[in-house]
């Protein structure tokens, strides 16, 4: 499967030669102001499965504390991925041509959430982060 994505102005462009995996919404404060959202929308991706195909040049970072942090265009200001120690970690879902073939599965840290956001009912939710899969 190949998915594509790309950033609002068209600058920078991705290529994921794979599936998309671990869908999940942030609820935290930290993912409300780095998405400008109630929430991120984010999977998963094997690193060795993404490349860049244009615009790389364009694409400015800013990692935490923590050693996470996100990539996203220096013209519009899309956010287009993480990273995690230099790597792509996972992509933003919003970024993200087409069908994924993929669903948000569970939403974190909603113990967090802003108090104006009104969750769906009947959906996975973690006050905090969900429990580690072995």
């Amino acid at each position: 499967m190949t998915i594509t994505g790309e950033c609002f102005c068209g600058k920078v462009t991705y290529q994921i030669d794979g599936k998309l995996r671990d869908a999940r919404s942030c609820h935290c404060s930290r993912c409300r102001k780095a998405f400008s959202a109630q929430a991120s929308a984010y999977a998963l991706v094997e690193t060795d499965e993404f490349q860049w195909l244009s615009g790389e040049d364009q694409l400015t970072s800013y990692v935490g504390k923590h050693g996470f942090g996100l990539q996203f265009c220096s013209k519009c200001g899309s956010t287009l991925c993480g990273i995690f120690d230099e790597k792509i970690h996972g992509v933003t879902l919003g970024c993200v041509n087409g069908d994924p073939k993929i669903e948000i599965g569970k939403h974190i840290y909603v113990g967090s959430k802003a108090s104006w956001e009104v969750m769906p009912k009947d959906v996975l939710q973690y006050e905090e982060n969900a429990p580690k899969q072995d």
